[in-house]
């Protein structure tokens, strides 16, 4: 019955996402849609929680004894699972947009923003006229809930029955069944659905040919928050990576990876571009055609993972037809506000005259290498599947592609970072801003050097990251510093957190990868090996039990051969009997100068293969992006001062 209760609200929601075109309806539709989704989530949920088998998604999915916080995850560990959380997503955003949707630009209805010479702060609280722009916001999106609720209903029902149902279920992805992974999904789903709301503004726009001052000042904090959501997932992603799938890395271009960071990216670039358009009323067809992309590039995210047509541990293998209805949405969407912005663009004119030394043009061109960067990582991942579409033969693009066309890039757009908060509105004199900057250049110069003295040949790039994640952090604190004197808005501080985050992650990145030691040796019980300053014991391999699966775990004995403590490490060989899948657990020693990072291999006869690394300085990397979240949570406080 619970189920019958999910599937009936969705058909609800098809309707009244249907009346929230309506602009006397759209306000309350929006309202009804939230309520909606939410049962219909709950419902599925439910059977998750009982163990209801008579649902196929739930016996595919799920087993009795699965712990209970993975059987709540597993409602978005799956493909139709993961779309009605992304429904969930996109009607709650209609709602938040509905609770204080924005006037249009003439017809504030006496309510106007005031421009704070200083700070350039507009107000965010603002209200709406029946007639207003906030409307149409409603609007389209309610067309965009549609088009996903129809695809949900009719190619991806999550509350189908089997008869008869099986005992048990089939339990969930054992890769899966981690803590970060049950909340990595719902960040991810909310950064690309917030876009959603950038695009459904731009539309408006485009549509009513007007944009101004206001008209960024409020969909500013709807891009950040998306904006900061994706991030946070991204990097739960990264750490996940890092330690739940036993190779030691934190990112390898994979496809699904890939298909987040294109958003982030193009997110990253439209973000700066409100800002000139807040500030000086510039970039307004450019930021409209960026708020089309973005969530473009959220809804092409959805179509590589849930269409079946990669192969990836993140990605759901399902029929591919789904991913045509996908790429039918996409199309109509995308295409149809292209042709919109083809049609009306014209309409939208910047009025705003600058220097080319000027922080106009400095975020100008951070515009340029953030939307090169996504265009190179589409081209990258895109390509093998075009080939392999066409029968055109078949090719794998990894990290080394990546590596030469993404990192070029890369460089300029960081050394820019660092320069652009030191550069005044309109102009700015070479010179002046030279002797701003001189003792942080030398710093970071200094630095790049060291590291390339003390790197090997071919490591040049991580001597040269190091450098650049120096010039970046050190920069943003001499800046920063210099602002401790007067009151500035929130979101500046928080700008000045991402940066120093972003500084110190990119160190943290080429210091591990510089100086990374590794060994991997078959050891019987009570043979040692070394790695970096380490030496380790292997002491014995015991049977160990979990919940849902069976282990072998490794005693390890590791000593620092400099004088330090000693330390005990225990990494697993889990089995999953259900899903009859193994996964390798790694055992992680966090220390102040690194990690170290020990996984058990496989057996021959008394001995196993031991895999050890060190990674030095790589807490800097998670603790850049803790920077980065920290960064975006004060940017969306907005215009409050500290």
């Amino acid at each position: 019955m619970i189920p019958e209760l999910g599937h009936f609200a969705l058909i609800l929601a098809l309707f009244v996402a249907t009346a929230q075109a309506h602009p006397l309806l759209s306000r309350q539709a929006a309202f009804l849609q939230f309520g909606l989704c939410l049962i219909a989530f709950l419902a599925l949920m439910y059977s998750y929680v009982t163990s209801d088998f008579t649902v196929v998604n739930v016996a595919a999915n799920s087993h009795t004894l699965k712990p209970l916080v993975y059987k709540i995850a597993g409602v978005w560990g799956n493909h139709e699972g993961s779309m009605l959380l992304w429904l969930l997503m996109l009607s709650l955003f209609g709602a938040l947009v509905a609770l204080k949707p924005p006037l249009p630009a003439g017809e504030r209805d006496g309510v106007r923003g005031t421009n704070n010479a200083e700070s350039g702060d507009i107000p965010l609280t603002l209200t709406l006229s029946p007639r207003g722009e906030g409307i149409k916001v409603l609007q389209i999106m309610g067309l965009l809930s549609l088009g996903f609720i129809a695809y949900t209903l009719f190619a991806s029902s999550p509350f189908e029955r089997i008869d008869p149902p099986p005992f048990d279920g089939m339990d969930l992805n054992p890769v899966l069944q981690d803590p970060s992974l049950a909340i990595h999904p719902p960040l991810l789903y909310m950064g690309y659905v917030g876009f959603s709301v950038a695009f459904a503004f731009a539309v408006s726009a485009l549509w009513n040919g007007t944009m101004d001052k206001d008209w960024a000042a409020s969909v500013r904090p709807w891009i950040m928050l998306a904006w900061t959501a994706l991030s946070c997932g991204i990097a739960l992603g990264s750490f996940w990576a890092y330690y739940e799938l036993g190779w030691g890395g934190w990112w390898f271009w994979d496809p699904v990876e890939n298909a987040s960071l294109m958003p982030w990216l193009a997110g990253t670039a439209l973000l700066h571009s409100v800002i000139v358009l807040e500030k000086r009323e510039a970039l307004k067809r450019w930021t409209v055609l960026l708020c089309i992309f973005t969530f473009s590039l959220s809804m092409l995210g959805t179509f590589l993972v849930r269409s079946g047509v990669l192969t990836s541990v993140h990605a759901f293998a399902v029929d591919p037809m789904r991913g045509i209805f996908i790429l039918i949405l996409l199309s109509l969407y995308t295409g149809g506000a292209l042709v919109l912005y083809a049609w009306r663009a014209s309409r939208l004119e910047g009025i705003a005259a600058f220097s080319p030394v000027s922080r106009e043009s400095a975020l100008i061109l951070n515009n340029l290498f953030l939307t090169t960067m996504a265009a190179t990582v589409l081209i990258g991942t895109l390509y093998p599947l075009i080939l392999a579409t066409l029968d055109a033969g078949q090719i794998s693009v990894g990290p080394p592609f990546f590596h030469a066309t993404f990192v070029p890039l890369a460089v300029p757009l960081v050394f820019l970072m660092a320069i652009g908060p030191f550069i005044p509105w309109k102009k700015v004199e070479i010179a002046t801003l030279a002797g701003r900057l001189k003792i942080v250049a030398g710093t970071a110069m200094g630095i790049a050097i060291l590291a390339a003295i003390m790197a090997r040949s071919h490591m040049f790039f991580s001597a040269l990251g190091m450098g650049l994640g120096s010039w970046l952090a050190l920069g943003t604190l001499w800046e920063a510093r210099q602002r401790f004197t007067r009151l500035v808005p929130l979101r500046q501080w928080g700008m000045s957190a991402a940066h120093l985050g972003l500084g110190v992650a990119i160190f943290g990145m080429a210091a591990s990868g510089l100086w990374v030691k590794e060994s991997a040796e078959m050891l019987r019980p009570g043979q040692k090996m070394s790695v970096g300053y380490y030496e380790l014991t292997l002491e014995n391999v015991t049977p160990a039990f979990g919940p849902n699966y069976s282990a072998l775990r490794a005693d390890i004995e590791a000593r620092d051969t400099r004088g330090g403590e000693s330390f005990s490490l225990a990494p697993e060989k889990r089995f999953y009997p259900v899903a009859e899948k193994n996964t390798s657990e790694a055992a992680i020693r966090t220390m102040p100068g690194g990690d170290l990072y020990v996984t058990l291999g496989d057996r021959d006869g008394e001995a196993w293969v031991v895999n050890a690394k060190t990674h030095p300085l790589i807490g800097l990397l998670w603790l850049g992006f803790a920077f980065i979240a920290l960064g975006g949570g004060m940017a969306l406080a907005g215009g409050r001062k500290p």
